[in-house]
C-alpha cells in the first residue's frame, strides 16, 4: 500500500480463505502466527510460545522452517516482530540465531497497526479465537480438577463427544489446524489435536485418560512427528503400568502397533516387523489380534506395507525372495480389507484398498506381476487393476462424510499416469514434453464401473489442476497434509506443470519441495532427489538448483515404496 494512501501505516489481515495481508495472498502459517501474536498482546498474555505453534500450524520437525518463513513474510509486510523472553527489547537488535527458540511477540506500537478482518469488516473476538483454534474459557475445564459429583455421567458424555470430534477431524484431514474460515460451533469446530486435548480435560477414568494418550500418539504419528508420538507412547506405558486400566489388553496391543508405525515411518523395517511379530507371539496380545477387527486391520495393513517395501528392495537381486514377500504383502492386504469391513470402517477400507492397488502396480514395475494373488481374477492388465482398486478407495471416501478424501489416491494415480511414459534419463525439455502420460480421462476409463468415483469437483480435467487444488487446500489450512504427502504433491505438481509448459509454476513447487525435504527421513529424501535429477528436464533442474545427488545411488525402483 503506498505511503500516501489512507491508513498506510496499518496492516490489514483477512482471515477468510484465501487469507491475505493488505490485499495480497499470504501463507497461512505466517499469517496465523501474526494473528496469534496480536491476540496474545490484546489478551495481556504478551508472548506466543513454541508449544502454541506445535500441533496447530507445525510439528517438531518443521518448526524452524515455519518460523524462518514467517519472519521473512513479516519483513515483507512491514511488521517488526520480536522474540525471546524480554519483550521490551528493540527487535532490530535481537540475535536472529536464537529466533527459532521463541517465544514470539509484537511490540505495542506494531500490535496497534494490525487490523484483523473477516470478509472486509472487523473480526469479532469469537471469530479470531475460532480462526486460531482457541476455545472460550467457559468451555474448558482445568486439567486435574475433579468433576462435580452430580455431573459425572454428563461429563462422560462430554468426553466421548469430544473423542468423536477428534476422530472426525482426523478423518477430514484437520490434524493440526481448524478449517480456515470456519465459524465457532460449526461442524466439529477445531483440529484433531485440539479436540483430543480438550477430551483430556474431560477424562474422568484411568481408561479415558489412557485412551486420550493413545489417540494423541496416533495423531502425532500421522503427522510424521515420531519424537512426539514416542513420548506419548511412553506416557501410555506408564499409565498402563501404574494402574489396572480397563481395556488394558487393547491399549497394550495398540501401543505396540503405533510403535511399529513409528519404526516404519523412520524406514526401520526390521524393527517394525519385529514389534509386530512379538505382538503376534504374545499370548494375550495375540488374542486381541484374533478377535478385535480394528487391531487386526492395523496389524495386517502395516505388515503388508513392510513386506511390500522389502519385496521392492529385493526385486533386482533376489527375485524368488521378492516374489514370496510380494505374495505375502497382497495376502495381508486382503486380510486387512476384510477386517476393515468386519468393523464397518469405510475409512480403514479406503486406506488398504489404495495400498493394494499401488502395490499391484509397483510389483509389476519391478517384474513381480506374475503372482498367484494378482492372477486369480483373470485380469492381465496390472495398470487397470491398480486403478480400479484406487478408484474403489476414492469411492469409499465419497460414501463416508465426503470430506475424508485422501491425498494418497491423487498422488498414486498421478504416479501411475506418468509411469505410463518411458522417459529418457535426464531428458531435455523437448524430450520431456513429448512424453504422453495418461490423462485423468484415460484413468477414469480404466476405472470402468468405478469411474463415478472421479467427480469433476475433486478431479479436474488436468493433473496439474488436481495437484494444485490439493496444495491450495493445504496452503489455506482447509487440510493439513503431513510432510511426505506434502512433498509428494509438490513433486507431482512440478512434473505436470513442467509437462504443460508452465515452467515458473514448476520451479516454485520445486523450490518449496527443496525447503521441505529436510523434514523427511533420508530414504524418502533420496527418492525425491533421484526422481528430481533423473526425470525432470535438464533446463528446469538447472534453474531450480536441486539438492546435490547422493554419492551412493540405488535403483529408483527400490525407493518407489514411498507411501502411507
Amino acid at each position: 500500500m503506498p505511503k500516501s494512501a489512507p491508513h498506510a501505516n496499518q496492516v490489514f489481515i483477512e482471515l477468510t480463505s484465501p487469507q491475505s495481508v493488505n490485499g495480497r495472498r499470504a501463507a497461512f502459517q505466517s499469517l496465523w502466527l501474526l494473528v496469534r501474536m496480536q491476540h496474545a498482546h490484546e489478551a495481556g498474555a504478551g508472548v506466543v510460545r513454541l508449544a502454541d505453534l506445535r500441533g496447530e500450524v507445525s510439528d517438531a520437525s518443521t518448526l524452524r522452517m515455519v518460523v524462518s518463513r514467517a519472519f521473512r513474510d513479516f519483513k515483507a509486510w512491514g511488521i517488526d516482530a520480536g522474540w525471546g523472553e524480554d519483550t521490551q527489547r528493540e527487535p532490530r537488535f535481537l540475535n536472529a540465531e536464537r529466533r527459532s527458540q521463541g517465544p514470539f511477540w509484537l511490540p505495542a506500537a506494531e500490535a496497534k497497526r494490525v487490523r484483523v478482518l473477516v470478509e472486509g469488516r472487523a473480526a469479532t473476538a469469537a471469530e479470531i479465537a475460532s480462526f486460531l483454534g482457541l476455545r472460550p474459557r467457559s468451555h474448558r475445564q482445568a486439567a486435574g480438577s475433579p468433576p462435580p459429583p452430580d455431573a459425572v455421567h454428563l461429563q462422560d458424555a462430554a468426553f466421548w463427544k469430544q473423542l468423536v470430534a477428534s476422530q472426525q477431524a482426523a478423518r477430514q484431514g484437520r490434524l493440526m489446524a481448524p478449517v480456515a474460515g470456519e465459524k465457532a460451533g460449526e461442524n466439529s469446530g477445531g483440529s484433531a489435536l485440539e479436540s483430543i486435548r480438550l477430551a483430556g480435560t474431560l477424562a474422568a477414568t484411568d481408561f479415558q485418560r489412557a485412551l486420550v494418550t493413545l489417540n494423541e500418539a496416533m495423531l502425532w504419528r500421522r503427522l510424521g512427528d515420531n519424537e512426539q508420538a514416542r513420548r506419548r507412547l511412553q506416557a501410555l506405558k506408564k499409565q498402563r503400568l501404574a494402574h489396572h486400566v480397563a481395556g488394558n489388553d487393547y491399549l497394550g496391543a495398540m501401543e505396540c502397533i503405533v510403535s511399529a508405525w513409528c519404526a516404519y515411518t523412520a524406514r526401520d523395517l526390521p524393527l517394525a516387523q519385529s514389534l509386530l511379530s512379538g505382538m503376534a507371539e504374545d499370548a494375550v496380545r495375540a488374542l486381541v489380534l484374533r478377535h478385535h477387527p480394528d487391531v487386526r486391520f492395523e496389524w495386517c495393513n502395516l505388515w503388508a506395507l513392510a513386506c511390500r517395501s522389502r519385496a521392492l528392495a529385493l526385486a533386482a537381486d533376489d527375485k524368488p525372495a521378492a516374489a514370496a514377500l510380494a505374495e505375502e504383502s497382497l495376502q495381508r492386504f486382503g486380510e486387512a480389507l476384510a477386517a476393515a469391513f468386519e468393523s464397518h470402517s469405510f475409512d480403514a477400507a479406503q486406506h488398504v484398498a489404495a495400498n493394494m492397488g499401488m502395490a499391484a502396480w509397483l510389483f509389476d514395475r519391478v517384474g513381480l506381476a506374475d503372482l498367484p494373488a494378482l492372477a486369480h481374477d483373470g485380469n492381465t492388465d496390472t495398470t487397470r487393476r491398480a486403478v480400479q482398486w484406487i478408484a474403489f478407495s476414492e469411492w469409499l471416501c465419497g460414501h463416508t462424510d465426503g470430506q475424508g478424501r485422501s491425498a494418497w489416491n491423487a498422488i498414486y494415480l498421478m504416479r501411475i499416469a506418468r509411469g505410463h511414459c518411458r522417459p529418457e534419463r535426464q531428458p531435455t525439455l523437448a524430450q520431456f514434453r513429448a512424453q504422453k502420460p495418461l490423462d485423468p480421462a484415460a484413468i477414469s476409463k480404466l476405472a470402468g464401473p468405478l469411474a463415478d468415483a472421479f467427480d469433476s469437483t475433486h478431479w479436474p480435467a488436468r493433473w496439474v489442476q488436481v495437484a494444485q487444488a490439493r496444495l491450495a487446500d493445504h496452503q489455506a489450512g482447509r487440510r493439513r497434509y503431513p510432510g511426505l504427502q506434502h512433498c509428494s504433491l509438490l513433486f507431482e505438481h512440478a512434473w505436470y506443470a513442467a509437462h504443460a509448459g508452465e515452467l515458473k509454476a514448476a520451479e516454485q513447487s520445486l523450490a518449496l519441495l527443496r525447503e521441505a525435504l529436510p523434514q523427511l527421513v533420508p530414504s524418502d529424501r533420496a527418492y525425491f532427489t533421484e526422481s528430481w535429477n533423473d526425470q525432470l528436464p535438464a533446463e528446469l533442474v538447472l534453474e531450480a538448483k536441486p539438492p546435490r545427488r547422493p554419492a551412493a545411488r540405488r535403483k529408483p525402483t527400490q525407493r518407489a515404496a514411498v507411501a502411507r
